[in-house]
């Protein structure tokens, strides 16, 4: 049995408001068109629902770029994954498939409209804590090369930074041998917290089979 992992939050970041829901879980790893014809409905809905011009006002990944500027980032410099997301499906372009767990990810993000980290739940080493990069911090992000994470809310476990709201990282990237994983929700505001909760926990139940769910404590 893994052992349970605790989130802590620094108090700078909690005063912005920043909230997390974070759940560890065995999960099936597959790429099942089941997975895949929900994804192609996510994404048609959200094409019919958006223009361009629209994304920056979506409430709660507004919330987020906000959340970003009182941080001292710009949000369009250095965009939020959500948004990054949502941008790329209402522009028309392809989003990448890696596998079940990684499109739940996509599909939680793009419903909830916050970044959501998903990682290896075996490349997790301690508990995690979450703070401001410091300055000259960067790492390789998935699909975004170097990244200067100063000032981004940053996930650190006792090895090192391991994501961030705008990307995560290489070394806890989910495989094909991932067989447990780390969910995180990443909220900048107070809405719809509960509602997103229970999306992150049935998605995973119905379409990856998840069972020994665990929600982390968050401090």
């Amino acid at each position: 049995m893994k052992e349970s992992k605790i989130i802590t939050i620094s108090e700078e970041l909690k005063n912005l408001p920043f909230h997390v829901i974070g759940y560890t879980m065995d999960v099936d790893n597959n790429k099942t068109e089941k997975v895949k014809n929900y994804f192609d409905e996510v994404i048609k809905d959200l094409m019919n629902r958006y223009q361009i011009s629209d994304v920056v006002n979506i409430p709660k990944l507004k919330a987020s770029r906000d959340g970003y500027k009182k941080l001292g980032i710009d949000p369009s410099r250095y965009r939020l994954a959500c948004e990054s997301l949502v941008r790329r499906i209402v522009k028309g372009f392809d989003v990448y498939r890696i596998n079940d767990i990684v499109d739940l990810g996509n599909i939680l993000s793009i419903k909830t409209h916050r970044s959501v980290c998903v990682v290896d739940l075996d490349k997790i080493v301690g508990n995690i804590l979450i703070e401001k990069g410091h300055k000259e911090d960067i790492y390789e992000g998935i699909n975004r090369g170097l990244i200067n994470i100063t000032n981004m809310p940053a996930y650190k476990d006792e090895i090192s930074y391991f994501g961030t709201p705008t990307s995560d990282t290489m070394r806890t990237a989910v495989s094909d041998t991932t067989k447990s994983i780390l969910v995180m929700i990443i909220c900048f505001n107070d809405e719809d917290l509960e509602q997103d909760e229970e999306l992150l926990i049935n998605l995973y139940k119905e379409y990856a089979n998840a069972s020994n769910i665990e929600k982390l404590r968050v401090e």
